[in-house]
């Protein structure tokens, strides 16, 4: 079984820059990429900001050049790195991850989801 817990939420004045970070922990093998979604109330889950094992990483249009998702040390943590947060930023933030188990079998795991709030 594979864990993922996010942590660095909370309230922050617009403009203001804000860390979240993903840990997965568990059986875990391999991770082929960790990522970061939000869900704003009343609206879809988004995709936010994927890294993939290559070091690829991909973007929602809403979030580039404003948030970077990076690697810990440890190839099972994942930090989102925001600035220049906005109040339409405000949303649940998930973290998943997906690979494969020690067993061989492949897994997608999501954390609990920290809540970000874009507010003066």
């Amino acid at each position: 079984q594979v864990h993922v817990v996010e942590s660095g939420g909370g309230l922050v004045q617009p403009g203001r820059p804000l860390r979240l970070s993903c840990t997965a922990s568990g059986s875990i093998f391999s991770i082929n990429d960790m990522g970061w979604y939000r869900q704003a109330l009343g609206k879809e889950r988004e995709l936010v900001a994927r890294l993939f094992s290559d070091g690829t990483t991909n973007y929602a249009d809403s979030v580039k050049g404003r948030f970077t998702i990076s690697r810990g040390n440890a190839k099972t943590t994942v930090y989102l790195q925001a600035h220049s947060l906005k109040p339409d930023d405000t949303a649940v933030y998930y973290c998943t991850a997906a690979g494969r188990q020690t067993d061989s079998r492949s897994f997608t795991s999501w954390g609990q989801g920290t809540q970000v709030t874009v507010s003066s």
